[in-house]
């Protein structure tokens, strides 16, 4: 698939053989696990389970790669709220896990990704509105010697307009027929490419990635993420991504890509089955040794693996000393742990815990 013309960055749909054998002979297993895991996912009684404990995993490994780097300890504490525990890695990861939730909300409800969705998006993971690059001056450089690697558009009209052109692209089904991992993976090289705000650009199109495959009826819930694939392979994410640009190999590429969405596929799968047997284990112990066992206090510990009395009082719809009572006896008996913060305290589910820091 090497062309002897060198690429260069225009509107999509780019001409090329994009489904060669070798990318074709990958394909079905990548949608047999996106399917096996569309299944397991809906299985889970309470879906908000799955996107709160696997949205932060997402949110963590996205942000690692960008060299945000918070412990899973920082994280879920940052998640309780408690401003003077938490570190700003730890707080742009949970901007992370909110832009998350703010894309999925707006194309369940649309069944469109716009732009304006994509803006929206950057906003909530930035925390500000300065929208598309309107100044030039942005260049992606080697972290090492400080050599430019590549540079995106770098005229507001040029990013508006391949901007314009990528949302067509994402949401025009006539566009394009390649199978929708390809057209993913295309999705996000030229997102990637455009570069279009000055910062946020990867944990963005990362964001995009799950979006689409939900776009496309591949998932139901955002529980498919490739940051944990990305982030063990980060060397060869931006090698391919740069063959690209300067060879117009897209072979490896979408190769990297489709075996990304299995590989991934495959290990949430196994991560969601753990995580099922673990809550049947505290529901059964709960249920058998405690006459306040409620199906709402086992989704509420397994959503939330760091919780408080406040979160479990709203949740639950109980008073604060109701709420204080369950959390205090469940952690004397072992099932919860009990850590103090300030003149408070916070539980921690330690069983949860291990198995999502495990990953």
């Amino acid at each position: 698939m090497n062309l002897s013309i060198p690429w260069k960055l225009t509107e999509l749909p780019f001409e090329g053989n994009f489904e060669t054998i070798k990318i074709l002979k990958t394909l079905p297993a990548a949608h047999a696990a996106l399917a096996e895991l569309k299944g397991i996912a809906t299985a889970i009684p309470n879906q908000d389970i799955l996107i709160n404990t696997l949205g932060l995993q997402e949110a963590k490994d996205s942000s690692a790669i960008e060299n945000i780097i918070t412990t899973h300890d920082d994280l879920y504490k940052s998640e309780l709220n408690i401003d003077s525990e938490a570190t700003p890695d730890a707080k742009e990861v949970q901007n992370y896990i909110a832009a998350l939730k703010k894309g999925f909300h707006l194309i369940s409800e649309k069944g469109i990704l716009t732009n304006n969705y994509i803006v929206q998006i950057q906003e909530v993971l930035e925390e500000n509105k300065a929208g598309f690059r309107k100044l030039p001056g942005t260049a992606l450089k080697n972290a090492t010697t400080g050599e430019t690697i590549y540079t995106p558009p770098q005229h507001p009209a040029d990013i508006e307009r391949l901007m314009s052109n990528l949302e067509q692209f994402i949401n025009d089904e006539s566009i394009s027929d390649v199978d929708p991992l390809i057209k993913m993976a295309i999705i996000h090289f030229q997102f990637e490419s455009i570069h279009p705000f000055y910062d946020g650009n990867g944990r963005t199109g990362r964001i995009i990635n799950i979006l689409y495959l939900i776009l496309q009826n591949l998932q139901t819930l955002p529980v498919l993420y490739l940051s944990n694939y990305i982030i063990k392979r980060k060397s060869d994410y931006y090698r391919l991504l740069q063959k690209v640009r300067e060879e117009n190999e897209w072979e490896e590429w979408l190769l990297f890509m489709v075996e990304g969405v299995r590989v991934t596929a495959k290990e949430t799968i196994l991560l969601i089955q753990k995580i099922k047997e673990l809550m049947m284990q505290y529901k059964n112990t709960l249920r058998d040794n405690y006459k306040f066992y409620s199906q709402d206090l086992l989704n509420h510990l397994f959503q939330h693996p760091y919780t408080k009395i406040d979160f479990l009082a709203k949740d639950l719809s109980i008073s604060r000393i109701t709420a204080a009572n369950y959390l205090n006896k469940l952690a004397d008996d072992g099932l919860l742990k009990k850590n103090k913060f300030g003149t408070g305290n916070y539980y921690v589910n330690t069983s949860l815990f291990e198995l999502l820091s495990d990953r």
